[in-house]
């Protein structure tokens, strides 16, 4: 695998990589001078006219490294776990560590393993769980939002509304996520899981987030949807989230919640300055 600082190029080298579909651009700014701006992120995050992704890491030095995390909408976010991982797994492929202690910009300071499988899991930390920490913009039970279904809110260093449903397949995941994604109660907008329970250990999952829209998965939304369903008392703090792109498994142990599951890099390219000079 070619080293980002291994090429040769006049642009801005970049790394394309995915987690069951979720998928990143990667900017490693220790090897790139690159300042992100919002028409940087808007721009790359276009699939037709630039590269696409559901999310933008930016990679700056920090303890083992720091990220910085955007939304295909230009606005920053402060966790996704599927690219923590796939980071994580190129970071140990070079370092030779088996552990890593990566900065979240806005979070804080998250441990990933490497497994014996090849997998990676990372500690997301604990959930929020009161409504001022969410952030929520009044008081209220965070267990059964006062929201048509009766969501439940959870903090995962960004903010997550979870309903349970009985059909995940009936379910207008799209209509209905874009309005929740903005309804007043969550004064920073919000992710949208919806979620059906199929057995103690196996949740059904989709996802719209906040910034992006309908992925084919997320890390901290499988996490939140995990916190949820056991405040709920639907499962145990072991399960399976099944997302349109592949399963996680989420772990809610006393020292953070744990997740699981595969990465892939998919390539490496270069932001040519003819495209720069545009934004």
């Amino acid at each position: 695998m070619q080293r980002m600082s291994d090429q040769n190029t006049s642009g801005w080298p970049f790394m394309k990589m995915h987690g069951l579909g979720n998928d990143f651009v990667v900017i490693d700014t220790r090897v790139s001078n690159v300042k992100v701006t919002p028409n940087l992120v808007i721009a790359l995050a276009d699939r037709h006219l630039g590269v696409g992704f559901d999310q933008l890491a930016v990679i700056t030095k920090g303890n083992d490294l720091t990220i910085t995390f955007y939304n295909a909408d230009g606005s920053q976010s402060a966790a996704c776990g599927n690219a923590t991982r796939c980071i994580a797994a190129h970071e140990m492929t070079h370092s030779h560590k088996k552990v890593l202690d990566i900065t979240i910009a806005g979070r804080g300071i998250l441990r990933a393993e490497q497994n014996k499988d090849g997998t990676i899991s990372v500690n997301m930390g604990q959930p929020q769980l009161e409504w001022q920490d969410i952030p929520l913009s009044h008081e209220t039970d965070t267990l059964s939002l006062p929201i048509n279904g009766t969501p439940v809110a959870t903090g995962m260093g960004n903010p997550h509304c979870t309903f349970f449903v009985d059909d995940i397949h009936t379910t207008d995941v799209i209509n209905r996520g874009a309005e929740i994604e903005h309804h007043p109660l969550f004064p920073e907008r919000t992710n949208v899981q919806f979620a059906q329970i199929i057995g103690r250990d196996h949740i059904r999952m989709r996802v719209w987030e906040r910034g992006t829209g309908l992925t084919l998965a997320s890390g901290s939304s499988s996490c939140a949807t995990a916190v949820a369903a056991v405040r709920r008392g639907l499962t145990s703090h072991s399960v399976k989230i099944e997302l349109d792109g592949g399963i996680l498994h989420i772990d809610w142990r006393k020292n953070g919640v744990w997740m699981t599951g595969p990465t892939a890099h998919v390539f490496n390219g270069t932001l040519t300055q003819s495209f720069l000079k545009k934004l």
